[in-house]
């Protein structure tokens, strides 16, 4: 799995279908968290003394021949095109490669340009593979590359598969259509029937960042807040896509919307990106927000110039504090949506909130 957002969620989708098939198969997702999921669905949580390194990928294999695996679903987890290249083409040698979408976002890694972000990802094509992808997201870069390799590529249509969905009772508000389409097709492309496919999406363990939402009471007098946790969409596009979701889904009608945005001290260009898109206007429908995390002493000081003057600094360290501060802010409760990222505070923010709510059931 590679793409810019969803490989996560994708890598467990397409283990679960397989393992309802009766496959023994070992999953492995880097996303919000690095978790191994084992033949029998647990998880187990990848320790990790350092940065991360492609070199994970090497135990990964020797654990799924330890316990003689048929399947191996996992997402890469490089962002540089050269590291990209060995990952895929030297360590894993996959024989499907999903591609979920290309965004902007690591752009001074992968590139400035959707077209250029394409041609990164193009690197992890291997020789002769099968690679799927949503015809939505197919550039020439792609077909360049598979070309040159010998690979081919699948562009998953669209097909009403969002429907199934509904009608399965998973919420539209937690998936997107695009992932289903796509765990679907490679089932099917490995010979899994539908319905057992299905029922294995059916069952499949959320991510740590996926879209999650709590209700909860802050603030005093205690208000009702809801809280949504997008901070692992990391660009202001993957965000957007969520948030229209929400208002396609009239769960924001009525509501007053805050925002509270977490900066990550070594994504500098995300938080450029960021400003940039609070800049032309992109968060014009909150009523107000936040921002935690690294980056806010330099916050401060371009609010001075009135660059900034929606966007409020918060100091506070632990997620308690940043809480308290925002419910005794802001009485009679609202929306809190956290976005940004999910590394630090926002990850913090999420096991507080789980603690603190319950799991919003729209």
């Amino acid at each position: 799995m590679t793409g810019t957002r969803g490989k996560s969620t994708l890598t467990r989708f397409i283990a679960a279908s397989l393992r309802e098939s009766g496959l023994s198969v070992l999953g492995k997702t880097t996303g919000s968290k690095a978790v191994i999921i084992l033949p029998d669905g647990k998880e187990e949580e990848i320790p990790r003394k350092g940065l991360p390194t492609i070199l994970e990928e090497k135990k990964v294999l020797g654990q799924g021949a330890s316990l003689g695996v048929k399947a191996l679903v996992t997402e890469l987890m490089s962002i540089r095109p050269e590291s990209s290249f060995v990952e895929s083409q030297r360590i894993l040698r996959p024989q499907i490669l999903v591609i979920t979408n290309a965004r902007l976002d690591h752009r001074e890694e992968m590139g400035r340009t959707k077209p250029e972000i394409a041609l990164s990802l193009a690197s992890t094509i291997p020789p002769a593979a099968t690679v799927f992808l949503p015809e939505e997201e197919f550039y020439p870069e792609f077909e360049g590359a598979a070309d040159k390799v010998k690979a081919k590529i699948i562009r998953v249509k669209k097909n009403g598969t969002g429907e199934w969905g509904k009608s399965e009772g998973i919420s539209p508000l937690f998936y997107f259509e695009e992932n289903l389409r796509l765990a679907l097709a490679v089932s099917e492309h490995l010979g899994v029937p539908k319905e057992v496919a299905r029922r294995g999406i059916i069952k499949a363990e959320p991510d740590f960042g996926s879209l999650r939402i709590w209700e909860a009471e802050l603030g005093t007098p205690p208000s009702p807040w809801l809280l949504v946790s997008a901070f692992a969409a990391n660009d202001p596009e993957s965000t957007g896509l969520i948030l229209a979701r929400l208002k396609e889904r009239h769960f924001l009608s009525g509501k007053r919307l805050v925002g509270i945005l977490n900066f990550r001290q070594d994504r500098g260009d995300r938080t450029l990106q960021w400003l940039s898109a609070l800049e032309r206007g992109y968060f014009s429908g909150f009523s107000k927000l936040f921002s935690v995390g690294a980056h806010v002493h330099a916050l401060r000081m371009r609010r001075r110039s009135d660059l900034l003057p929606s966007l409020t600094p918060l100091a506070a360290k632990s997620a308690p504090a940043v809480m308290e501060k925002i419910g005794e802010g802001i009485p009679g409760g609202a929306v809190l949506v956290g976005i940004g990222n999910m590394a630090g505070l926002g990850a913090a923010l999420v096991e507080h909130w789980a603690k603190i709510g319950r799991p919003y059931a729209p």
